[in-house]
């Protein structure tokens, strides 16, 4: 595991959220995420973790590629654009986590997902481990609103209505963003295919 620099302030104190996914490609959904949360929580900061590969995902457009356009996704002073796990070698949160902890001991970090990614979190390698090192906020999204009703993670440890030390849960709102990267993506090869088909004669 390699030497982590940090991609944006670090001092005693601080509270930064922990965005991370493949981000293939990043859109208004996760900026909708995180100004939520930076506005909810009072975060100084939130770091975008561009992962080298998300294993419960497609292969994704190359990294270079993802992280170009997440930089100009964010366009926000808050929100830090990072390949910190592909520094790290790093694959899987629970490892990515454990690693940040230890290099920024003097952050305070919180895990931030949408709702659509906390019906899956009990699929990731060791979640009951994250839950237990990371406080974790949730975002409300379309089509998964009540996923904090039923999903194992809001079983296990329970919904707080204030964020607390890990093991801890929060549930937050706001006007809600449609956009995702699976809808992006479908949107672009139906693009791609009909274009195809207009030049067919």
């Amino acid at each position: 595991m390699g030497w982590i620099r940090p991609p944006g302030p670090v001092s005693d104190g601080l509270r930064i959220g922990l965005l991370g996914g493949s981000f293939d490609p990043a859109h208004g959904g996760h900026l909708y995420v995180s100004n939520i949360a930076r506005k909810a929580l009072k975060l100084d900061y939130v770091w975008w973790l561009v992962s080298p590969g998300n294993p419960l995902k497609p292969l994704p457009q190359p990294l270079a590629v993802r992280l170009a356009r997440a930089r100009n996704a964010a366009r926000d002073a808050h929100i830090f654009v990072t390949d910190i796990e592909a520094g790290t070698g790093t694959r899987f949160t629970v490892d990515t986590v454990a690693a940040l902890r230890k290099r920024f001991a003097q952050v305070d970090f919180v895990w931030l997902m949408g709702s659509d990614n906390l019906e899956q979190f009990s699929r990731w390698r060791r979640w009951q481990q994250i839950a237990d090192s990371i406080p974790i906020a949730v975002v409300r999204r379309p089509g998964s609103v009540l996923a904090s009703l039923h999903a194992p993670l809001a079983r296990r440890i329970g919904v707080s209505r204030r964020l607390g030390h890990a093991p801890s849960l929060v549930v937050l709102d706001g006007p809600r963003s449609l956009e995702s990267s699976t809808r992006l993506r479908e949107q672009a090869l139906g693009a791609a295919a009909e274009a195809v088909l207009n030049l067919t004669p």
